[in-house]
């Protein structure tokens, strides 16, 4: 159903961006992800593993912006994106909608860009089929260079956020378990939408 939603909102992206002739990007990109928490969680539904307060998490990143607000080197807009990632056999799926802002302070063709994204993360510990989902933010900035006027290359964009996963205690019992934290990195490359 998620999956159908972000493939609905994608197509609606590039429609919009070619007709009104706006600036706009799709991309699947890889993304690693360290997640970390201050308590240990020993049962049975340990997201990071038991008795483990950390991991790394790998998968893809994919979605699109669309910059809806233009004034001289800013650029202002939404952008959706999807992240699937799975670590120590467990699962971690962000759905994300967030305000983004890009500028070109330094000649083209390097274009830092932040954003600040809410919406719904999914997570299922390794031994279990049993997942949870909970509303997550997430801070993300980066930089893409310009190669053309179709592509650009994501030199570097990490992301900071939080997010309650999976746990003993969001099941049943056990100690209480504050929201985990998500650091991640990726790079890769942008089809733009002239």
């Amino acid at each position: 159903m998620k999956l159908r939603f972000f493939a609905a909102m994608v197509a609606a992206l590039f429609m919009t961006a070619s007709a009104a002739h706006a600036q706009a990007g799709i991309y699947i990109n890889p993304i690693a992800t360290y997640v970390s928490n201050s308590v240990a969680d020993t049962g049975p539904f340990a997201f990071l593993g038991e008795n483990s307060k950390s991991h790394t998490f790998w998968g893809v990143s994919m979605g699109g912006y669309y910059n809806l607000y233009q004034k001289g080197n800013l650029q202002a807009g939404i952008d959706v994106r999807d992240t699937i990632q799975h670590g120590n056999s467990a699962l971690l799926n962000n759905f994300l909608v967030g305000a983004r802002v890009q500028g070109e302070p330094f000649k083209r063709p390097f274009k830092p860009y932040a954003q600040l994204a809410v919406g719904a993360g999914t997570t299922r510990a390794a031994t279990s089929q049993v997942h949870i989902t909970r509303a997550t933010g997430v801070f993300t900035a980066g930089c893409d260079y310009t190669i053309n006027h179709r592509f650009d290359w994501r030199v570097i964009e990490a992301s900071y956020g939080a997010l309650t996963t999976v746990s003993t205690s969001s099941i049943g019992s056990g100690p209480n378990i504050p929201a985990t934290r998500l650091i991640g990195f990726s790079t890769g490359f942008v089809i733009k939408i002239p």
